[in-house]
């Protein structure tokens, strides 16, 4: 696993991966910029228009409470985009990810394992798919565990965890869907998934740095690829020694 971690980092800066670097950091920001735009509105409407709105639908009553509501929410919107954008970079980096997989991947094989068959790109369009899906179940997981930053340390703990999981389950059947088909990259990722879980911890690591977490689909994908071959090259030998009947 670490000789697999440093092989992926001592392959991220190198001359052909820039390019994608910067292509992929590019799309990150961009899409980051956008989610964190959505949510501006959004807390700037649950400020002004919202309450109004809300006081017209309960009542003279509710002023009060809505008041100090409304300043809750004023206060929310700083931290809430920091946090938002902060909660959201796993999520866009695993999106981003599925549209450059292949070319890290090949970038990978090409370097390090030149003598084997290389895989064969996923389409787009299905790789996109399971990047949104990903996305989509990273932002309602850390929604579910949001409640646990209540708890000091707690919900740092579990969100570190759910990103382990979920980079981990994404970068890892990015790597295995280019020699396999959706369903058996799932499988195989099922199979294996304490060793994928721990390889995740690492990818999490690394989207916790802020700037250098906008390379996190290279360190992933890469790390991946990495380990997909040792997992299915070890499954292959196993079958090689078995005895013949």
């Amino acid at each position: 696993m670490l000789n697999a971690v440093l092989a992926a980092l001592g392959q991220m800066f190198s001359p052909p991966f820039r390019m994608v670097l910067l292509k992929s950091a590019g799309l990150a920001i961009a899409f980051l910029a956008l989610a964190v735009t959505v949510l501006f509105r959004l807390l700037e409407w649950l400020s002004g228009a919202g309450m109004e709105w809300l006081e017209g639908a309960i009542g003279p009553a509710a002023h009060g409470p809505l008041v100090v509501l409304g300043w809750i929410v004023a206060i929310a919107l700083g931290f809430g985009l920091l946090t938002g954008a902060v909660l959201l970079m796993p999520a866009v980096t695993a999106l981003v990810a599925s549209l450059f997989a292949d070319e890290i991947a090949e970038l990978v094989e090409r370097s390090h394992y030149p003598s084997d068959p290389p895989g064969v790109a996923a389409p787009l369009w299905v790789a996109a798919v399971e990047g949104a899906k990903a996305a989509l179940l990273a932002i309602v997981v850390y929604l579910c565990a949001l409640p646990f930053f209540l708890w000091a340390g707690a919900g740092a703990v579990v969100f570190f965890i759910a990103t382990a999981w979920l980079l981990g389950r994404e970068y890892f059947e990015l790597a295995a869907m280019r020699f396999h088909p959706v369903a058996e990259a799932k499988a195989l990722r099922r199979r294996h998934h304490a060793t994928i879980l721990i390889a995740g911890l690492f990818i999490a690591g690394f989207v916790a740095i802020p700037i250098l977490n906008l390379a996190t689909p290279l360190f992933g994908v890469a790390l991946m690829v990495h380990l997909h071959k040792r997992l299915t090259g070890r499954a292959q030998r196993t079958i090689e020694l078995q005895p013949r009947l």
